[in-house]
C-alpha cells in the first residue's frame, strides 16, 4: 500500500495523528500520480491544508500544469482568501487547456463575493468556448436562478433535461425547470415539469411551489391537499401558512382558513402578513372584534404597512368610531403618496363629526380616483352642492348618472342647476 492509501485509511478509522504521520510520508515517497489522487480525496473530505499542501508539492514540480492553479484557486476561495485565488487565476493564460476552468472558478469566486454580473460575464464567456459543455449550462442556469432571473434559466435546464440530465449536483433539474417556468408566469408548462416529480421525493420548496401554481391555476383543491401534505410534514415551513389559508379561503372554508392563520400564528408570531389575512377571515365571519384585534397585531408588527392601516379605518369607518379613524389616517396622510380610499375615509369621518372644511379638502383629494363609483359620486356631490362647487358638481353629476341614469333625486338636482 501507498503511504497515501494508509493515511486514508487512518483517516476512515478517525486515527487523525496516524493519518498526519503517513501523509508527510506520502509528500515525500508517492509517486505524483498518487499525490493528484490523494489531493483530490483530501479535498473531498474536507482536509483543505493538506490538499493545499499536496498540490502545492505538485505546482513546483510541475509549473506548466496550470490545473494544479484552478485547484489551488479553488481551496483559496474555501478558505475565503480571495486575493490568492485571484493571483492564481490571473497566471492562466487564455490559452491555456485550463482556461475553462479557470473561468468556472473564477465564477464561483465571484458570486460568493456577490458580484453577479462579474460572475455571469466568466461563465458566458466559457459558454462561448464550449457551448455543449453541460457543467457550464448548468453553473449559468443555478446563477439565473439564484438570482431570480427566471426566464433566462429556463433555457439551460431544458437543454441539459433534452440531452438526458434530471439531476447535477444533487440538483434535480425538474423541479429547477418547473419552478421557473411557474416564477416566470407560464404555470401550466410548470405544473407540466412539477407533477413529474413524486411526492415523496419533493423538497418543502417544490411543494409550496406547487401549491402556489396551482392557487394560480385556480386549482384550489389541490393547492389545499398539497399544502395539508407540507403542513403535516414541517409545521415549522411559515412561508406554507398564508397561501394554504389563501386557498381555503377561496373555497369558502372560512373556519378552516382561520385555523390555519392561527397555526401560522403559533409558529411565527410575528408574521404581520398571516395576521392580516386572518383579520379577513374574521371579518367574512363577522367576527368584527377578532378582526381588529388581528389589525392592530398587524401594525404593532409592521406600522408602515398602509395597506392593513387601512383595512382597520375600513371597519372604524363602518362602525362610526370617527376620532378613532381621523387619528389613525391623518399622520398616513401627511407621508405623501398614499392610497386614495384613505382621503375617502377621512372625508367620511369628517363629515360625520361635523368638521365640513376637512371633509371637503378629503373629498376633492379623493375625487379623481372614484369618478367611477357610484357611492363616492352620490354622496361628494351633495358636499359640492352644499359648498357652491358648482363646475366640480356637474362634473360629478355627469359621471354618476353615466352610472345610475335613473336616480331621480340627482336628475332633480341637475334640473335646477339647468334652469
Amino acid at each position: 500500500m501507498t503511504h497515501s492509501e494508509i493515511m486514508l485509511d487512518y483517516l476512515d478509522e478517525g486515527q487523525i495523528d496516524e493519518a498526519m504521520k503517513e501523509f508527510a510520508k506520502a509528500l515525500r515517497k508517492d509517486n505524483d500520480a498518487t499525490l493528484f489522487s490523494l489531493a483530490e480525496e483530501l479535498y473531498s473530505l474536507g482536509f483543505l491544508a493538506q490538499s493545499k499542501r499536496t498540490y502545492e508539492r505538485l505546482l513546483e514540480k510541475y509549473p506548466e500544469e496550470d490545473t494544479l492553479r484552478t485547484f489551488l484557486a479553488d481551496i483559496a476561495i474555501s478558505e475565503g482568501k480571495s486575493d490568492e485565488a485571484l493571483n492564481y487565476l490571473s497566471e492562466i493564460d487564455e490559452d491555456s487547456d485550463a482556461y475553462l476552468q479557470s473561468l468556472m472558478v473564477a465564477a464561483d469566486l465571484y458570486q460568493t463575493q456577490g458580484m453577479f454580473e462579474v460572475s455571469e460575464n466568466k461563465l458566458l464567456t466559457a459558454f462561448r468556448l464550449a457551448p455543449d459543455e453541460e457543467v457550464i449550462q448548468f453553473a449559468l442556469g443555478e446563477l439565473y436562478f439564484n438570482t431570480k432571473q427566471f426566464s433566462q434559466a429556463i433555457g439551460f435546464y431544458l437543454e441539459l433535461i433534452k440531452a438526458g440530465q434530471t439531476e447535477l449536483s444533487q440538483v434535480n433539474l425538474v423541479q429547477r425547470l418547473g419552478v421557473s417556468y411557474a416564477n416566470s408566469g407560464q404555470f401550466e408548462k410548470a405544473m407540466a415539469y412539477l407533477e413529474q416529480i413524486h411526492l415523496e421525493n419533493m423538497d418543502s420548496d417544490t411543494k409550496l411551489q406547487m401549491g402556489l401554481t396551482y392557487l394560480q391555476l385556480n386549482d384550489q383543491q389541490k393547492a389545499i391537499d398539497i399544502l395539508y401534505d407540507l403542513k403535516e410534514e414541517d409545521p415549522s415551513y411559515t412561508s406554507l401558512y398564508p397561501i394554504l389559508g389563501q386557498a381555503l379561503s377561496n373555497e369558502n372554508r372560512l373556519n378552516d382558513a382561520l385555523l390555519v392563520y392561527q397555526e401560522g400564528l403559533s409558529v411565527d408570531e410575528v408574521n404581520d402578513t398571516l395576521y392580516e389575512q386572518a383579520a379577513v377571515v374574521a371579518l367574512k365571519l363577522d367576527d368584527e372584534k377578532q378582526a381588529e384585534k388581528y389589525l392592530n397585531k398587524a401594525i404593532d408588527i409592521n406600522p408602515d404597512n398602509t395597506g392593513i392601516l387601512l383595512q382597520l379605518s375600513n371597519l372604524l369607518v363602518k362602525q362610526e368610531r370617527d376620532d378613532e379613524d381621523v387619528k389613525l389616517l391623518e399622520d398616513i396622510k401627511s407621508d405623501g403618496d398614499v392610497d386614495p380610499q384613505i382621503f375617502w375615509n377621512l372625508a367620511i369621518s369628517y363629515e360625520r363629526l361635523e368638521n365640513y372644511e376637512k371633509a371637503e379638502e378629503n373629498y376633492l383629494e379623493a375625487y379623481p380616483y372614484f369618478t367611477n363609483q357610484s357611492d363616492f359620486l352620490r354622496s361628494v356631490i351633495f358636499v359640492f352642492r352644499e359648498n357652491g362647487r358648482q363646475e366640480e358638481l356637474q362634473d360629478a353629476i355627469k359621471h354618476y348618472l353615466a352610472l345610475v341614469p335613473d336616480d331621480q333625486e340627482i336628475i332633480d338636482i341637475q334640473n335646477d342647476i339647468n334652469d
